[in-house]
């Protein structure tokens, strides 16, 4: 019976190589992005940064979490929705914890836009992947579908957010050098 409900996993192997691989590429950019904008002149605070840009290299991760979890070689699901549901939760709590972040920085006033997607959206996203897990042993076809769903969410998230920062910054830097010409 239980081979029975674990025969949906290997159909899922090439689309987790690729989400997990375009996570861990995307993780690595966001080091090397950092790392040329820290030369840059201007004001920049660690408020500021540990609100709107770690959280893109926490999605990128958590996806490639989700991707290396979909792929190990599980015996029963329930053994996989363990991890998946733990991961669910680590993340409404970092959320939370990036709500209150860009609440306390003074570099940058967020609009709607980024209370969406660097709130909203990911809350949705790890309560979505936390209810999935739960449901992952009894509903196991449909719920294969929402956690790949998810998990390209958080890669789109990550992706929207990181050149939304990175645009916001090259734009202030460049109001901030034709001012002082």
């Amino acid at each position: 019976m239980q081979e029975a409900v674990i025969s949906p996993l290997p159909i899922w192997q090439n689309f987790y190589v690729i989400v997990g691989s375009s996570a861990a590429a995307l993780t690595g950019l966001m080091f090397i992005v950092i790392t040329l904008i820290a030369g840059l002149r201007g004001r920049r605070s660690g408020e500021a940064i540990a609100a709107f840009s770690t959280p893109n290299v926490v999605h990128f991760c958590a996806a490639l979490f989700i991707a290396a979890t979909m792929t190990a070689p599980w015996q029963v699901l329930w053994n996989m929705s363990f991890p998946l549901g733990l991961a669910g939760v680590a993340g409404m709590i970092y959320t939370i914890i990036i709500v209150r972040r860009a609440r306390r920085q003074n570099d940058y006033q967020p609009v709607m836009e980024d209370w969406i997607f660097h709130t909203i959206l990911p809350l949705a996203a790890y309560t979505t992947l936390f209810v999935a897990a739960i449901v992952l042993p009894t509903y196991p076809v449909p719920t294969l579908f929402v956690i790949g769903a998810m998990t390209v969410l958080l890669i789109f998230i990550g992706i929207h957010n990181a050149w939304d920062n990175i645009t916001y910054i090259v734009l202030t830097q460049f109001n901030q050098s034709e001012e002082e010409k």
